[in-house]
């Protein structure tokens, strides 16, 4: 194995000045990445060098540059940062002395097809927040000294900074669209390392669909893997490169024009791509589909979901059901050999509530009550509807959609607490502490979410926007004319800032 010779700062400090220097200049990001991971390589006498950022649900790491590493390599599958040198998520460097070897390496046996024997990896952080990763590749067994591995850490920092600054200009950019453009559907200014791209754009049709993505809160992948068609012994002489991968659903994408040379073309590759690879799930859409796709998927069409309302997506329709299914299984272990009684107030709970009691897989009996809020002095609580049965000896769980004061809430247990229950307890699909009034124990929570107000799922903004299938952020411009809005849930009053 070789060992370096302990470098006097000669070869780093050269490769520090250049990579400052492009890091500050007017490339894409995609070449000052690229330009960055070549000075990297070569100061540390590597092979290669991968720069990769972490996804928005950080797990899966897309390259935003690389030097020396083949395009085969690149794309050789996804690449879960969970699983592919794990402790850098923890902020470690990480040293893989031999990477065919390593039960820390995702792919070994592509590792050594192409030559791929040490690794070094580093951490790049941005406010103490893992955002993705600097690899060195070495064909050769090697040993990295203290210095290489501080002057890693040193180029992690600086792509740090870079991404940072990329995502702040992607910000602007988009405020900045969105108010001269007024168009329904623009992701909203986020904040900056959720904001970067992983990659650039072949066409203007991509970054169409991601930002339909974006905004339905659908991870996605750009040409995350490659997959070979012909071979010619050893050597692969064509692959097919999917645009996207949605790890939610699974599914590959591959987009197209209507142009009927190009969707021949294309068919004729996935129809091999599946004779090959019969388990992968891969689509062909043109511009028509997508709608339809993402239909398929629960995500309502986006014409259809009065969704220019909305400034942005706080959770997806997915993210609420997979919240829901694991409340519904707390609730059930919890209550197992109980008779439960679910009590929920109208109108905005009836989505939750609806799909709650459906995946508690104990006996349960349902109450609906109703109420009136009156603001003013006194802060009076009418019940319009109350219990149907009586509750005198079981086990209530009040469910709720959101609170925010709690001090409705707070009325409301009192008077169930009045029928003696044996026990009670409340479960809220949200809840926005920012506004909390009266302290109440909340023993099960979907969401925790910001000061803002919120539509879909049941909730509305003047009796609209609860048949939305996902839960969003009302645009601003909608609500600044009102002092006092509510979110239907308990019909608490909602001084908005």
């Amino acid at each position: 194995m070789k060992k370096r010779k302990p470098d006097t700062g000669n070869g780093y400090y050269p490769a520090l000045r250049q990579i400052a220097r492009i890091a500050n200049s007017e490339l894409s990001l995609r070449r000052i990445c690229n330009a960055i991971a070549k000075s990297t390589a070569k100061a540390l006498r590597a092979d290669g060098c991968r720069i990769s950022l972490l996804g928005v649900k950080k797990r899966y790491l897309s390259t935003v540059g690389a030097y020396g590493l083949s395009d085969f390599y690149l794309r050789k599958g996804l690449l879960d940062a969970h699983k592919s040198l794990p402790e850098i998520l923890e902020g470690k460097l990480v040293f893989v002395p031999d990477a065919t070897k390593d039960e820390r390496v995702q792919h070994q046996q592509i590792a050594e097809a192409q030559r791929v024997c040490s690794i070094l990896g580093a951490p790049i952080q941005n406010i103490g927040e893992i955002i993705g990763e600097v690899r060195i590749y070495t064909h050769e067994p090697h040993v990295f000294n203290e210095e290489d591995r501080t002057f890693l850490g040193s180029i992690a920092n600086v792509a740090a900074i870079l991404l940072e600054r990329y995502g702040l200009q992607q910000s602007l950019q988009k405020k900045h669209e969105l108010v001269q453009k007024q168009t329904a559907i623009t992701q909203p200014a986020q904040p900056p390392n959720l904001a970067l791209r992983p990659a650039e754009f072949a066409h203007p049709s991509e970054e169409e669909f991601a930002n339909i993505l974006d905004f339905y809160c659908v991870e996605w992948l750009y040409e995350p893997q490659s997959f070979p068609l012909k071979w010619d012994k050893d050597r692969v002489t064509e692959m097919f490169t999917p645009d996207f991968y949605l790890p939610e659903l699974n599914l590959y994408v591959e987009l197209t024009t209507l142009k009927q040379n190009l969707i021949t073309a294309k068919n004729r590759k996935l129809r091999k791509l599946k004779e090959l690879y019969p388990a992968t799930n891969i689509k062909l859409l043109n511009k028509n589909d997508i709608s339809s796709l993402l239909a398929s998927h629960g995500y309502s069409p986006i014409e259809e979901t009065k969704s220019e309302g909305v400034a942005r997506i706080l959770y997806s329709h997915n993210q609420i059901q997979r919240r829901v299914n694991s409340l519904a299984k707390q609730i059930s272990h919890d209550y197992a050999g109980q008779k439960l009684v679910i009590v929920g107030i109208l109108k905005g709970v009836i989505c939750f509530i609806s799909d709650l009691i459906q995946r508690i897989s104990i006996p349960l009996s349902l109450d609906i009550m109703a109420i009136s809020h009156y603001g003013g002095n006194g802060q009076v609580v009418k019940i319009t509807k109350d219990l149907d049965t009586s509750i005198n000896g079981h086990h209530v769980l009040m469910v709720e959609d959101i609170i925010d004061t709690g001090m409705t809430l707070n009325y409301v247990l009192n008077y169930l607490k009045a029928h003696n229950p044996a026990s009670l307890r409340t479960c809220t699909l949200l809840d926005r502490r920012a506004r909390r009034l009266v302290e109440i124990p909340l023993d099960y929570i979907g969401f925790e979410i910001p000061d803002k107000f919120v539509v879909g799922y049941g909730l509305d903004f003047k009796g609209e926007y609860r048949n939305l299938p996902f839960i969003g952020e009302l645009r601003a411009e909608l609500i600044k004319n009102g002092n006092h809005l509510k979110n239907i849930g308990l019909t608490e009053d909602i001084k908005m800032p």
